[in-house]
């Protein structure tokens, strides 16, 4: 990884902050080059964006962004990937394991975003109910949220949710009881793992977990081609 002098750290941090273009149309403390991560790795190494197909081996994933079957009808990601902030990562190793102990394990629909998709996604669907709004920019900017489902280890299927992922209506809300049992059971396990490990809950959005302190973590518009390649 390459070494940066912690006495240039502010000074890239400030000049990303007031750059004003077409990317950081808000003007938002975003970390949109390798550069200015790395720096940020260096200064505190809890916002490392790891590969969630390393740290949890074998992991499900099914990454609708990366292919034209999401809202927006086109790709939005280049590549299938999930990456997550690493003390955010590393929740999600402990969940998986306990998980695993009763056949069960997680999909993973969705996770770090760059900045540029929450941009893209406000122009087609400008709704902040469901999509973040770009003015603040979303928890997935930080690599601090992650979209998921259940799965039975033993055949891949998922466990049945009271919408597909993305459903942006009132059914996906953990509100929403009008369900059969076995679905309202299998969102509560969802839940309850995920808040024995350090996640909140989105109301409007069964699939939607945001880490204790997601806020913390800085926004970020590096592509995942660039951190699979740092």
């Amino acid at each position: 990884m390459k070494r940066i002098s912690f006495l240039l750290i502010p000074l890239v941090l400030v000049a990303s902050c007031h750059r004003t273009d077409s990317r950081n149309p808000y003007n938002l403390p975003i970390a949109n080059t390798m550069e200015i991560y790395l720096a940020q790795v260096a200064q505190d190494p809890r916002t490392e964006l790891v590969d969630l197909e390393e740290i949890i081996p074998g992991i499900a994933l099914h990454i609708a962004y990366a292919t034209e079957d999401n809202f927006t009808g086109v790709p939005i990601y280049s590549s299938p990937k999930a990456f997550l902030c690493r003390p955010v990562a590393e929740a999600l190793v402990a969940a998986q394991d306990s998980l695993s102990k009763v056949g069960l394990g997680f999909k993973i629909l969705d996770a770090y975003r760059p900045y540029a998709g929450t941009l893209y996604f406000y122009q087609v669907y400008p709704d902040t109910t469901f999509v973040a709004n770009p003015r603040s920019g979303s928890i997935h900017n930080r690599g601090a949220a992650v979209d998921l489902t259940l799965i039975c280890l033993e055949t891949g299927n998922e466990l049945e949710m009271p919408t597909p992922f993305d459903s942006f209506s009132d059914t996906a809300s953990h509100a929403f009881t009008d369900l059969p049992e076995h679905v309202l059971q299998n969102r509560a396990l969802l839940r309850g793992i995920m808040e024995a490990y350090g996640f909140h809950i989105y109301e409007p959005e069964w699939w939607h977990y945001n880490f204790t302190d997601a806020r913390s973590y800085p926004l970020r518009d590096v592509s995942f081609e660039e951190l699979m390649n740092h």
